[in-house]
């Protein structure tokens, strides 16, 4: 990469600073440095600038404009990023940071025969290659067995002790008893599940306020799943019970959202008022009217789908289209004629973690303008859940930037060509 950048993660400090991973420092308020890109990205649609630069200071942005408008205040540290774009940096919408690619370990033996402390360490990898891909923010929907083993994660980047983006966790996540996996038929005993059982409007209020009290950022249902009678994907909760879970979550200030992937899981989730539907692939044109009149934006998770499709044995331009990504590809069209908003979020876990630039590429490969898929992970991401402090590249949001070489608005691929990342003011990444 120019200059000699190398993707290692640095001590959480300035550039000019070296050392080993060690505890994250608060970005001295009256520390400031000026980025010169030679583009920026907003964060909103077709927002390239050329000519402009950042000035943070401390762990805020304190100005951007063109440069002869911002003024390097004395003593301030100036960065250089010639050929380089700066951006708001990234917010992945759906990750599993307990999970790794189904190629390698099946999603069963995941849950079933890894030790606890063995996909914690796996996790703490993930972080960070999360980071050095230029996610600033992630949302963990659900540690898929691991327990409420995420609060120890987040409360660990918090601290220092690991390199990682900020992240939102939805702890186990919430399922129907006899829904989810591993199937109890497929077992001579009760196999543990990958998210916590639980039935009726008290039954998953309880649920719901026990995660709240281990640390969940979000609340996540599985308003439907793979439980029919020929293992079909079926509704799993009653409107009731997915209102109940809402209410109760909202009461904290906290958000729903759903797993759904068939027309009536979708539906009755948003009626009962999640902020976001996963996956989707079953959406009608009803659901789509109903998402778009109710706010609810959704996740369309293309890069999992295209994953475990090649997993099967599909081979992307040597063979027809696989059917589950036909059916993504028309699903994203459709979604987006009926005028629903897109989340970046691609299932990350289910393939390599720090590949989240995939989801970027396939959003565009679908249909969208690259500003479309980067407005997408910046600012809209921002907007669908619920962080008003980043995601553009503003004055008084917090300064966590992402530079990657080239043009991405042109090129949405350049967002492989990460050259640096900044977490809250500090050079995480270089």
């Amino acid at each position: 990469m120019q200059q000699g950048w190398g993707r290692q993660v640095v001590a959480w400090s300035l550039v000019a600073m070296a050392g080993s991973v060690g505890a994250q420092p608060a970005a001295r308020e009256t520390e400031a440095v000026l980025y010169r890109p030679a583009r920026l990205f907003l964060g909103a649609e077709d927002s390239v600038r050329t000519g402009w630069v950042l000035l943070t200071r401390g762990d805020r942005i304190a100005a951007v404009g063109p440069a002869a408008s911002v003024p390097s205040p004395n003593g301030a540290r100036v960065v250089d990023l010639p050929d380089h774009t700066l951006l708001p940096g990234l917010i992945e919408g759906h990750a599993h940071f307990f999970l790794h690619p189904y190629n390698e370990t099946a999603w069963n033996d995941q849950v079933l025969k890894e030790p606890l402390s063995l996909r914690t360490a796996r996790a703490v990898n993930h972080l960070a290659a999360t980071l050095r891909a230029g996610v600033t923010t992630a949302r963990d929907l659900g540690t898929e067995g691991a327990g409420d083993a995420d609060a120890g994660l987040k409360r660990a980047v918090q601290e220092g002790i690991i390199p990682g983006p900020r992240l939102l966790i939805a702890g186990r996540a919430l399922i129907a008893t006899g829904s989810y996996a591993p199937r109890r038929v497929d077992h001579a005993f009760v196999p543990p599940q990958g998210a916590a059982e639980a039935d009726g409007v008290e039954g998953v209020t309880r649920e719901v306020r026990r995660q709240i009290g281990e640390g969940a950022d979000v609340i996540k249902v599985y308003a439907d799943y793979r439980w029919g009678p020929a293992g079909e994907a079926q509704p799993t909760f009653s409107e009731d019970e997915l209102r109940a879970m809402a209410q109760t979550a909202a009461s904290s200030g906290r958000p729903l959202i759903a797993h759904a992937a068939t027309a009536e899981g979708m539906l009755r989730a948003v009626r009962a008022g999640v902020r976001t539907i996963e996956h989707g692939d079953g959406g009608t044109a009803e659901v789509w009217a109903l998402m778009r009149e109710r706010g609810v934006a959704l996740c369309p998770t293309l890069a999992a789908t295209e994953s475990t499709s090649r997993y099967r044995g599909w081979q992307k331009g040597v063979n027809p289209v696989a059917f589950a990504v036909l059916r993504k590809q028309l699903m994203l069209r459709e979604a987006r004629a009926a005028g629903v908003a897109i989340c970046f979020g691609g299932d990350v876990g289910v393939y390599p973690h720090g590949e989240n630039a995939l989801e970027l590429e396939l959003l565009v490969e679908y249909g969208m303008r690259p500003a479309e898929a980067l407005f997408a992970a910046t600012a809209g991401n921002a907007r669908y859940l619920g962080l008003p402090d980043r995601g553009a590249l503003e004055v008084g949001r917090l300064a966590d930037l992402v530079a990657v070489r080239g043009d991405p608005t042109r090129e949405i691929a350049r967002m492989r060509e990460v050259g640096l990342v900044v977490l809250g003011g500090r050079v995480v990444v270089r």
